[in-house]
């Protein structure tokens, strides 16, 4: 989700290929999305025309991440399970001065490892702060050309130096973890998104203002249209210690009510439904793999089973740095139980973030029921 500031096998067996064009179904299923902050999976099934369905593959864009890194990353599941890097750039292009002035360029300054279980029914998610000083490793450059690697440097700016092969790169070593897939949403995107779902539900459980991200929600039940959700996700001088910590915690709450709107998005309407899914392939970026409506449709397919009270969110275990109290840096123990059991396909223990910095108190937001 946007704040402010691949695998080289085939694509993975137990995910139906259905190709790029129309199956006839007994129900029309105009389309399904999962979307986990708006950086969503998504698709479009059923009996669309032909035309339909090249247009929202020509919306796509892919980036092929595999060609980029070569054969030097961990190795893949062949079991079942998947890594989904999901990235929210906080890229302002056409948005003016509205997100800040004299800020040009993109960063990563939201990333989730999704980790769906062989069973694909359980899902953890991962939260990497932004403000991470980590190892970057040597990365490819988009255009050719490579980056050096660097010592202790900010975890978001591997997006800023290489494009997103750069941070799929760092994150490999720093989990040791393959990703399998990657996608990535921006501001505008992401407003897109959410006014097209027609907003988003949540509770506050405490008022929430912040007049950096121009956001003020008395305690309540409230309608998120696209630019309040966008601010609600940005927003960090309003909650916890004013860090990119609280900030992960709306924003992990945020997913949770974004899955339940996914989920009430009806069948009943096929134009409504195209629409969004118009929407959400032009703003959405992918790895190549998944870069066409069929593989979206067949990863939605494979993940629709997983719903809030299956999805198990958490933050890499994190202290402040003690060269900078405004960065951190990870806990190396507690954060390679947490990559462990990705690897291993296995719950993620609530030991590893016992003395994490990250995942402390509540979060102001509750999802609604």
């Amino acid at each position: 989700m946007p704040q402010d500031s691949g695998n080289n096998g085939p694509y993975p067996a137990d995910i139906p290929a259905h190709g790029d064009g129309p199956r006839p179904r007994r129900r029309r299923r105009g389309l399904r999305i999962a979307a986990w902050t708006a950086l969503g999976v998504v698709a479009v099934g059923g009996a669309g025309t032909a035309y339909l369905w090249s247009h929202l593959n020509g919306n796509l864009q892919g980036v092929d991440i595999n060609a980029a890194l070569g054969t030097d990353r961990p190795g893949a599941s062949h079991d079942g399970a998947m890594n989904i890097l999901l990235l929210g750039s906080d890229s302002r292009a056409g948005t003016g001065d509205e997100y800040g002035k004299g800020i040009s360029g993109a960063r990563s300054d939201t990333t989730m490892v999704l980790h769906v279980g062989k069973d694909h029914r359980t899902a953890s998610v991962v939260s990497i702060p932004r403000d991470t000083m980590v190892d970057r490793p040597e990365c490819p450059k988009p255009g050719g050309g490579s980056v050096p690697a660097a010592h202790q440097v900010m975890f978001n700016e591997s997006y800023q130096v290489g494009g997103p092969g750069c941070t799929v790169k760092t994150v490999e070593s720093l989990s040791g973890v393959r990703m399998d897939h990657y996608l990535e949403v921006d501001f505008t995107g992401f407003k897109k998104i959410i006014d097209e779902l027609g907003g988003v539900d949540i509770t506050t459980k405490q008022a929430v203002k912040d007049v950096h991200s121009k956001l003020d929600l008395p305690a309540g039940k409230h309608t998120l249209k696209g630019e309040q959700a966008l601010s609600l996700v940005r927003t960090r001088h309003g909650v916890g210690d004013g860090s990119d910590l609280g900030r992960i915690q709306l924003q992990q709450a945020f997913i949770k009510a974004l899955t339940h709107r996914i989920d009430d998005v009806g069948l009943s309407n096929p134009a409504k439904l195209y629409a969004l899914a118009d929407t959400a392939t032009r703003t959405v970026r992918a790895d190549s793999q998944l870069a066409s409506t069929g593989k979206l449709l067949g990863l939605a397919q494979e993940l629709k089973g997983i719903g809030p009270k299956n999805m198990k969110m958490v933050t890499m275990p994190v202290t402040y740095d003690p060269q900078n109290p405004d960065r951190v840096v990870a806990l190396p123990a507690a954060s390679a139980k947490v990559w462990q059991a990705l690897r291993e396909d296995r719950p993620i223990p609530a030991s590893a973030g016992r003395d994490s910095v990250g995942d402390k108190g509540t979060s102001p937001v509750i999802v609604q029921s």
